[in-house]
């Protein structure tokens, strides 16, 4: 059976998308039509604005970066829990629980086809969650759904004349994003350093693409052309 891990941006669920019950029911239909035809998945979720503003409610009384990871942790375990019963009650085999790290998520991965999970130790995100658990796991490889059509140069909503990149080399993304290395709490990038050096490290092939069509993440699933960007060795 193939394996393939998603990362989910936490922006893709709320609140920052339109239609968020569409969005979700042809998630739901995806993972479907991906179980039936022989692919296990594993879905790593993120905190997105509930992560956020728990980290902004408590950053003025807590300055340990640490601490406040835990937080954002806490939201991506509600977001991945929202996609776990949701799959549950459509019918999908997943897994019957949110594993915490990568070491209660294997062995749910060789029992079901689908494991739902979130973040795991302070100190990354759940980038870095999903490409660990794609390399663990023998995935063929990691996509990077999130709210950016492609790895830019440069922040796009920063600078509009930022050039994009439809393939990079793993070492030409590390370059882009930085050294790997925990800055603070709710940060959000295109992929998190530490996940990228990850990849670098062992070859792990990424797609990052923008996750609000549902049809391109079943494009990148499925090694059909994609809007995005392949980053590989």
């Amino acid at each position: 059976m193939r394996t393939v891990v998603t990362a989910l941006g936490g922006s893709l669920l709320r609140p920052e998308i339109d239609e968020r019950q569409t969005w979700l029911a042809d998630l739901v239909n995806l993972v479907k039509n991906q179980v039936n035809s022989g692919t296990r998945l594993g879905i790593v979720v993120g905190g997105g604005s509930p992560a956020r503003e728990g980290i902004n409610l408590a950053k003025p009384l807590i300055k340990d970066v640490f601490s406040l990871d835990e937080i954002g942790i806490s939201a991506t375990r509600l977001n991945a829990t929202i996609i776990r019963e949701l799959l549950k009650y459509s019918g999908v085999a997943v897994s019957n629980t949110i594993p915490v790290n990568i070491r209660e998520a294997i062995p749910l991965m060789n029992e079901f086809p689908v494991v739902v999970m979130g973040g795991t130790n302070p100190g990354q995100t759940t980038d870095a969650v999903a490409i660990e658990l794609a390399i663990s796991s023998n995935s063929s490889k990691c996509i990077i759904a999130t709210n950016v059509p492609k790895v830019y140069e440069e922040d796009p909503k920063k600078n509009n004349d930022a050039r994009s990149f439809d393939s990079l080399t793993l070492l030409e993304l590390q370059t882009i994003v930085g050294p790997p290395e925990h800055s603070k709490a709710g940060d959000s990038q295109i992929v998190d350093p530490i996940g990228v050096g990850y990849a670098v490290s062992s070859g792990m092939t990424l797609n990052i693409l923008d996750g609000r069509n549902i049809e391109n993440i079943k494009n990148a699933i499925e090694d059909k052309d994609f809007v995005g960007t392949v980053v590989s060795r």
